[in-house]
C-alpha cells in the first residue's frame, strides 16, 4: 500500500507515514507551476507574504488558490 498527497504541485508517494513527513518537509521541490522555491517563511514564491492571511496557497497548477484571512477563521 501507498500514499500520496501534493507538495507544491508535485506528487509525493510513500510506502509509510514517517517516509511521507519527511518528503513532506522537503524544501528543495519547487512549485512545479512558477518553477520558484518557497520563501524562507514557507510562503509559496508567487504570492509572498499576504497580511491577514491564516493561509494561502497559489493552487501549483493543480487547483484553484485560496487565501483564507484571520478573521474568517476566528471562534
Amino acid at each position: 500500500m501507498s500514499i500520496s498527497t501534493y507538495v507544491r504541485g508535485n506528487k509525493i508517494i510513500s510506502k509509510d507515514n514517517e517516509d511521507l513527513a519527511e518528503k513532506v518537509n522537503d524544501c528543495t521541490l519547487p512549485c512545479i507551476r512558477c518553477g520558484r522555491l518557497p520563501t524562507k517563511e514557507g510562503f509559496d514564491a508567487c504570492i509572498g507574504y499576504i497580511e491577514g492571511a491564516y493561509s494561502a496557497c497559489c493552487g501549483h497548477g493543480r487547483h484553484e488558490p485560496f487565501i483564507i484571512m484571520e478573521e474568517k477563521c476566528a471562534l
